[in-house]
């Protein structure tokens, strides 16, 4: 039982802080918690870059104070690794709401890139007190007063230089400064001042879930409150269970764990979200829960909806990833492709790729997209016979490349063009009058476009830009299929009866 103080209520503990470690892709984050663990994570990431969130638990000696025996005394800090590519944007955001402290790494050589603005807007909404590393001080064309300027603009000014964000230089490959930014995080960690009631049922909040093929529905947790123990009752909004097995951040069995700890628990009926709080005692899910043999998926008109309206149907694809967070950084990046082809989600999932998801994409015509996954046998030789275009790769970026690449060679993209019917007055200088139809698509007001002769097998012609665009006579912004429009256009070709104007998607 805990103390309880002279009013007769339970003194509450200081836990560890839990420290949260953002910037912009390779400015160094994952090399920073590789000196600090004295292991080499980084190496074994796929491209060099953290693909799902991790978190670590480090003992460090305070160097700025000592114990009763003169000693450094040993505390401990919780890390929290987030992802730097765009498509971990939700990752980033979950990785700042179950985090005390943040620890900004900003490249010495490159500075304050879209990443690291996207980091801090979320550290500033959390309103997290947050440290400044100024990373890679070991390259030789490392500038740390240039940073400093980027970082004022971008609204962070630093102890020293005009406000009171504190910071430090340091090198995560040779580790200088490093010890002394341990230092500045327990300060800043003691000023902060994180509790946590041992008396009070477990909480904390889901980093990443996956399905282990050996051991079901596996979470990795942090502890935010509480003592989280082996055996007991455990739930979120989305599914529920028993602490079957409980392992720290080692992968080592443990009987309980308390706050600020990093924990994988296993035992949920179906995989949690990731993001979602967790408790024990009390039954919070509201969904009845998916059995844990089956793959988490979505219908898909309703998916639909999340990516694209339904009439802009034109590439099917199916994705899997090898875990929530993981398939969250999936579905970015085909929001993001979506915006210039139009792309229809029929099936998305958590594990790796079997037959079933191969009859499924071939019932459609659809593409499978796996990021971090591997498909088996038999998914293969069904794919191969189906002619099915199985996409897969450990690197996010690698997959939106190889995606677009597709794109542009297999999916015919809509050609918007207007057939000139005619010219009004004798061109003045680069700049005509001309009339016509929009044959397909929509058309824009200054957009380019190029001229095509039909009488010359589509030959280009030429090219030019719309200065003016009217239809009945009124100036409009955009033109529609079938409506007839009057341009200004400036071009060093002269355009003629006949002619197509092209415009580029």
């Amino acid at each position: 039982m805990s103390k309880k103080d002279n009013t007769g209520k339970v003194k509450e503990r200081t836990r560890p802080p839990i420290v949260v470690v953002m910037g912009h892709v390779d400015h160094g984050k994952t090399k920073l918690l590789d000196y600090i663990r004295k292991t080499n994570i980084a190496g074994r990431e796929a491209g060099g870059i953290t693909q799902s969130i991790g978190a670590y638990e480090i003992t460090h000696e305070v160097t700025h104070s000592t114990d009763a025996q003169g000693a450094p005394p040993a505390r401990k800090i919780t890390f929290i690794d987030t992802p730097g590519h765009e498509a971990f944007s939700k990752m980033r955001e979950r990785g700042a709401q179950v985090a005390d402290l943040a620890i900004l790494v900003v490249a010495a050589d490159e500075g304050v890139k879209p990443q690291t603005k996207d980091a801090l807007k979320y550290i500033l909404k959390e309103k997290i007190t947050f440290i400044v590393a100024i990373n890679k001080i070991d390259k030789p064309n490392a500038n740390i007063e240039k940073i400093k300027q980027e970082l004022g603009k971008a609204g962070v000014l630093l102890e020293g230089f005009g406000g009171n964000i504190s910071w430090h230089a340091i090198s995560a490959k040779t580790g200088e400064g490093v010890s002394d930014l341990l230092d500045l995080i327990l300060l800043a960690a003691d000023l902060e001042k994180a509790t946590y009631n041992p008396d009070a049922p477990a909480s904390g909040i889901i980093l990443t879930s996956h399905s282990d093929p050996r051991r079901g529905p596996a979470a990795g947790v942090i502890v935010t409150n509480g003592r989280l123990q082996k055996g007991q009752f455990v739930s979120t909004e989305s599914t529920k269970g028993k602490v079957k097995i409980l392992e720290d951040f080692k992968g080592d069995p443990a009987e309980f764990l308390e706050p600020s700890a990093p924990a994988m628990i296993l035992g949920f009926e179906s995989l949690p979200e990731v993001g979602e709080k967790f408790s024990t005692g009390v039954d919070q899910s509201k969904k009845s829960s998916v059995p844990a043999t089956q793959p988490q998926t979505i219908e898909s008109k309703e998916l639909l909806k999340e990516i694209i309206p339904e009439e802009k149907e034109s590439l099917k694809v199916l994705l899997k990833a090898n875990e929530t967070g993981s398939l969250d950084a999936l579905l970015h990046i085909i929001q993001k492709i979506t915006q210039q082809t139009k792309i229809t989600v029929i099936n998305k999932g958590v594990g790796n790729l079997h037959e079933s998801d191969v009859k499924l994409a071939a019932a459609v015509g659809a593409v499978i997209i796996g990021f971090r996954v591997k498909a088996d046998k038999t998914a293969l030789s069904m794919a191969k016979m189906q002619k099915i275009n199985i996409m897969t790769s450990p690197v996010i970026y690698e997959l939106e490349k190889n995606l677009e690449e597709y794109i542009l060679k297999n999916i015919s993209q809509e050609i918007r063009t207007i057939e000139i019917l005619a010219i009004f007055g004798e061109p003045k200088g680069k700049k005509q009058v001309v009339g016509g139809r929009v044959v397909q698509g929509s058309v824009k007001n200054l957009e380019t476009f190029e001229i095509i002769n039909s009488a010359d097998g589509d030959k280009v012609i030429g090219e030019g830009k719309i200065n003016n665009l009217q239809s009945q006579k009124k100036d409009v912004s955009q033109a529609e299929t079938d409506q007839e429009v009057g341009l200004l256009v400036e071009s060093e070709t002269q355009i003629k009866v006949g002619n197509k104007l092209v415009f580029n998607n």
